[in-house]
């Protein structure tokens, strides 16, 4: 189902264009009707209806689920039947820093720990534009913090989307400043890395993104980053210091506003001597690892996560 497109700079940095069988096009045109036919007829609070689209990813069977709400961090417990000690993940939601919930997250991180074996912690922060930057970096610091206060001294920190773009800008802090743990690894799904809009694939018309537009992510750009620069590093990771970052792996598909994000934010990363490993799948939209009800390529990149993460848990 995949071939090796091209090997990075260095010895561990790799790129893998993964493609996909004639019935999973199918598959993938089927749910984007799906798609069509959701947003058309959805109706109520925007924020309310993207949960309602996120929660559609089924819960797996065997985690368990468990409600955090403390004074400086909110959130879930997604936790596997068997845990080891000191061993967690800092799972931070996309939703264009606008939208999003820890508890709408629940399934798709419950997909992701029951493959990885390993606990994670999906936080909520302070939405946009109610909330600008920097608070939700100081957010993700803070849930840090506590994991770190509860124990937890191997953490990887994963997140999709603008949650992916946070996570690297979490990730690039923690590694400049470290905060009682170094972490061990990010995983990052469809990222968004650059505020700035530099990739061609925002604008390319070849690219048919059925889930976000460059106009959406320019609106959310702007009640994101407030008075701030749109290169400001906690805004777009893509132009900070990468310089010492754990290993990563970014998954992204080859149909989405948010290609180029992950394709420069990989190449910057290599010329930094960081482990990266960057996965391409063919006709893939934004975050097409949510559908894994439908996808086999969904259930595939999942599988491919979570051996990543174990791996780096375990020290391969």
């Amino acid at each position: 189902m995949h071939e090796n497109a091209r090997t990075g700079l260095h010895a561990q940095s790799t790129t893998e264009f993964v493609r996909i069988s004639a019935d999973e096009r199918g598959r993938e045109r089927a749910l984007r009707e799906r798609f069509a036919d959701f947003w058309a007829t959805a109706s109520g609070e925007p924020r309310k209806i993207y949960d309602d689209f996120i929660s559609a990813t089924p819960l797996a069977d065997d985690v368990v689920l468990e409600l955090v709400d403390e004074s400086n961090v909110r959130g879930w417990w997604v936790r596997p039947q068997q845990t080891n000690p000191g061993q967690a993940i800092l799972f931070l939601h996309g939703g264009g820093y606008v939208q999003g919930s820890a508890t709408a997250y629940r399934g798709f991180v419950s997909q992701i720990v029951s493959r990885a074996r390993i606990p994670a912690l999906v936080i909520d922060y302070p939405l946009a534009p109610e909330s600008t930057m920097p608070a939700a970096p100081e957010t993700a610091k803070a849930a840090w913090l506590w994991l770190v206060a509860q124990g937890f001294d191997r953490i990887a920190v994963v997140g999709d989307s603008a949650g992916g773009g946070l996570t690297l800008v979490t990730l690039a802090e923690l590694t400049r400043t470290p905060h009682g743990a170094t972490p061990i690894a990010g995983v990052v799904f469809s990222p968004w890395t650059d505020m700035v809009f530099t990739g061609a694939s925002m604008t390319d018309p070849a690219v048919t993104d059925p889930l976000i537009s460059h106009d959406y992510l320019q609106d959310c750009a702007r009640k994101y980053v407030g008075a701030a620069a749109s290169r400001n590093p906690l805004a777009s990771p893509l132009f900070g210091d990468l310089q010492g970052l754990p290993r990563l792996l970014i998954q992204v598909g080859t149909d989405e506003r948010l290609l180029d994000d992950s394709r420069q934010y990989a190449d910057g990363a290599t010329r930094a001597s960081v482990s990266v490993k960057l996965e391409i799948f063919e006709g893939m939209h934004h975050v097409f690892q949510l559908d894994v009800a439908h996808l086999e390529t969904s259930r595939t990149a999942l599988d491919r996560a979570g051996r990543f993460l174990r791996d780096a848990f375990d020290g391969r």
